[in-house]
C-alpha cells in the first residue's frame, strides 16, 4: 500500500476523496448523525489554525485519510492534534490505519513532539484503534445534541432573572471595543476540566480572540457570540455558536463560560436561551446545534438538560506520550 502526503492547500480532487472516505466512515460508525458537507471539511482542510502547522497523508485509491495538527504556539511545542485518521470500511483489517499511523507518528518524531491527543468516540472502532496504540483515555466527556425545532423551556425575561446585566450578541468579528473584555471573559475557561491533556492554554488576548473567530470565517463558517454584559463594560457570562456549513442543519456550541465572579445569576442559561433564539431567526435549516461537555462539568450538564440537550454519544480525549 502507498501512503502519500497531499498538498498543502489539497486539490479539489484531493478534497472530495477525502470527503467520500470520511462519509463512509461516519456512515458505518455512526449512522445516526448527518455526514459531513464539503463546505465543512474542505474549509478545514484548505486552513490551518494560526497556531498550528497541518500535515495531512491519504493512502491508495482514497481508502483512508489522516490528518495532524503540529502547534506552533511556544507552549505547546512539545505535543500534537490527530484531527482525522480514518479508513474506509471496505478497505478495514487490512494494516491501512497502522500504516497511516505510522506516517504521523514518524511526522511527530520528525518534529520533536512528545505526546499527541485526539477525541475519540467511545465503544467503537475509533477508540479501539486508539487502545491499541497505546493512547490512554485523560478526559471523559461526552456528545449533547438539542433539537432546534422543538419549543425550548423558557427562562422568562433574562433582565428580570438577572438584574444589573445586558444582553448582547455578535455576528462574526467581535467589534474592537468589546474584543479586550471578552477575551478576559474567555480566561475563565482555565477553570474548567481539562483532565490529563498535554496541551497548554495560551492567554487569551484580543488578537488571539480575533484570530479564532477569524478562523472559523476563512473556513467558510459563521460565528456569533452572545454575552452578558455590564454598565462597566465587563463580559459577565458569553457563548459561542459556530455553523462550519451556513447552509447546513447543524451547528456546534463552542465554549460557554460565566465569569468566577458573576455566577449564581443564571447567566449561562440566559446567554444560550438568547443565543437559540438568534440563531432559529438567522439559520432557518437550522435542526441540531451539538456541543461537548466534560463528564466532571456537573453544572454546564445541568444547564444543558434544562434547556434540552440530550446524550448523543460517549467521548474522550485520548493522549499517547512518544
Amino acid at each position: 500500500m502507498t501512503i502519500r502526503a497531499l498538498s498543502l492547500p489539497p486539490t479539489d480532487t484531493e478534497i472530495d476523496d477525502w470527503i467520500a472516505v470520511l462519509a463512509a466512515a461516519r456512515a458505518a460508525d455512526l449512522p445516526q448523525g448527518p455526514p459531513p458537507t464539503r463546505a465543512e471539511v474542505a474549509g478545514r482542510l484548505r486552513v490551518t489554525p494560526a497556531r498550528g502547522r497541518a500535515a495531512l497523508w491519504t493512502a491508495d485509491e482514497a481508502t483512508g485519510v489522516a490528518a495532524l495538527i503540529l502547534f506552533t504556539d511556544e507552549a505547546n511545542a512539545h505535543t500534537a492534534f490527530l484531527d482525522v485518521l480514518a479508513v474506509r470500511p471496505d478497505a478495514r483489517r487490512r494494516g491501512l490505519g497502522q500504516a497511516l499511523w505510522e506516517r504521523v507518528r514518524d511526522e511527530l518524531l520528525a518534529h520533536g513532539r512528545t505526546s499527541v491527543s485526539t477525541l475519540v468516540d467511545l465503544g467503537g472502532p475509533g477508540q479501539a484503534f486508539a487502545e491499541s496504540l497505546g493512547f490512554e483515555n485523560v478526559l471523559p466527556m461526552a456528545w449533547y445534541e438539542q433539537d432546534v425545532t422543538r419549543q425550548q423551556p423558557s427562562a422568562g425575561t433574562p433582565a428580570g432573572a438577572s438584574p444589573g446585566y445586558e444582553l448582547r450578541a455578535w455576528h462574526g468579528l467581535v467589534p474592537d471595543d468589546w474584543a479586550a473584555p471578552l477575551a478576559t471573559a474567555h480566561g475563565a475557561m482555565e477553570d474548567a476540566p481539562m483532565g490529563d491533556i498535554d496541551e497548554k492554554i495560551e492567554a487569551w488576548t484580543p488578537q488571539r480572540l480575533h484570530a479564532a473567530h477569524r478562523l472559523v470565517l476563512d473556513r467558510g463558517g459563521e460565528i456569533t457570540t452572545a454575552a452578558a454584559v455590564t454598565p462597566q463594560g465587563e463580559v459577565a457570562a458569553y457563548t459561542e455558536l459556530v455553523l462550519p456549513d451556513p447552509a447546513g442543519p447543524r451547528a456546534l456550541q463552542y465554549d460557554t463560560v460565566v465569569a468566577p465572579a458573576h455566577r449564581g445569576h443564571g447567566l449561562g442559561r440566559a446567554v444560550k436561551l438568547h443565543m437559540l433564539e438568534l440563531a432559529r431567526h438567522r439559520y432557518p435549516a437550522l435542526r441540531r446545534i451539538a456541543t461537548t461537555v466534560a463528564d466532571e462539568n456537573t453544572p454546564m450538564r445541568a444547564v444543558n438538560e434544562s434547556l434540552g440537550y440530550r446524550l448523543d454519544r460517549p467521548a474522550a480525549y485520548y493522549q499517547l506520550t512518544l
